[in-house]
């Protein structure tokens, strides 16, 4: 049976970041200069096979060489996510769906607020992203008539992430919500939220209850930079959402 995930670092520099990740994710961390009479890329092929799924602290060209030869089919590969030393960003470089890298992006890159990076068509090609902020205990019911009242005539399958904030990711009706329809959730720190001002209803309770004065307009637009603000907060049954459009991917559905 694979173990389940392996952090490699190729630095001792990297450590700490190592560390904290080992923390969020529950996995081991491998330390290849332990072992300093086996370069690291023999060492790499010796285990990669051993693991469902792999996060790889290093650039990506380096990445790349550790992979050579070792891919075989989509449906027996590790998953693997680079993670750069700068924890700006989290790759899902290989077995996206069927071995489950993208979600692991997506986990990854809560842990430091990092941009996970998705490459698969059927993610890449959906236009919207939702912001949502909930009260606690939110039901998933809830949040989904949300997500319906401000979609109107769309559908949930236009969706191409969910965007909240730290404080919220870890609502079992959001985590439930995100689970049923397959929807990756991207988180960001209250600070973060907190400093951007693009709210159209800031809210005193928000304010008080969070340290900003709203949570689904400013996720949405940070999760996707180059969207517009398609459907502004709509509230719902203590649940707030916002919908932003990604212009160049609905063009290319024209």
């Amino acid at each position: 049976m694979l173990s389940a995930m392996g952090i490699w670092l190729v630095r001792p520099e990297a450590l700490p970041l190592g560390r904290h990740l080992q923390s969020r994710l529950g996995s081991e961390l491998i330390q290849p200069w332990e072992d300093p009479h086996t370069n690291q890329i023999d060492q790499f092929r010796a285990r990669f096979h051993e693991r469902a799924q792999w996060v790889l602290v290093m650039a990506t060209g380096i990445a790349v060489r550790f992979l050579d030869g070792l891919v075989q089919d989509k449906h027996r590969d590790p998953a693997v996510v680079v993670l750069d030393e700068g924890a700006r960003h989290a790759i899902a470089l290989l077995s996206g769906h069927e071995g489950g890298a993208n979600a692991l992006a997506y986990q990854v890159a809560a842990a430091f607020g990092a941009t996970p990076v998705v490459s698969t068509a059927t993610e890449s090609t959906k236009p919207l992203v939702a912001g949502v902020g909930c009260r606690k205990g939110a039901s998933s019911a809830q949040i989904e008539a949300a997500l319906h009242l401000a979609l109107g005539d769309r559908s949930l399958v236009d969706i191409r992430e969910v965007a909240t904030i730290d404080l919220k990711a870890a609502e079992p009706g959001l985590l439930e919500f995100c689970a049923k329809f397959a929807l990756p959730l991207r988180v960001f720190a209250q600070a973060d939220v907190a400093a951007r001002a693009w709210v159209s209803q800031p809210s005193d309770w928000v304010r008080q209850q969070i340290g900003a004065d709203g949570v689904c307009e400013p996720c949405a637009l940070m999760a996707s930079p180059r969207g517009r603000m398609l459907v502004p907060k709509t509230t719902l049954n203590g649940v707030a959402v916002a919908l932003v459009a990604d212009d160049f991917l609905e063009g290319l559905g024209k």
